[in-house]
């Protein structure tokens, strides 16, 4: 009787050391994967979210000058619409 105890437990300790060592692989995996999306998502050239809306803002700018722009323009030229002044 106590060996197959004696069996169980060596058992269940073969499995528990099993499962430990799957799951540090599994970290380690993952570990390594995320390593190298990095490294692959800094090759490329993405840009920050401040980044994107600073030229976001000096887009909007720009066409805002550009509308202005127009609008004197137009009215110069005698097509209608009152000057605007870009100030």
């Amino acid at each position: 009787m106590q060996s197959e105890n004696r069996f169980f437990d060596d058992l269940a300790k073969l499995v528990n050391g099993a499962a430990g060592t799957v799951a540090g692989v599994t970290r380690e995996f993952e570990s390594n994967a995320r390593e190298r999306a990095k490294e692959w998502i800094g090759g490329l050239e993405f840009v920050s979210r401040e980044e994107f809306d600073a030229v976001k803002a000096l887009a909007a700018a720009a066409r805002e000058e550009v509308e202005l722009l127009k609008a004197r323009i137009d009215a110069l030229e005698g097509k209608g619409g009152a000057v605007k002044s870009a100030d």
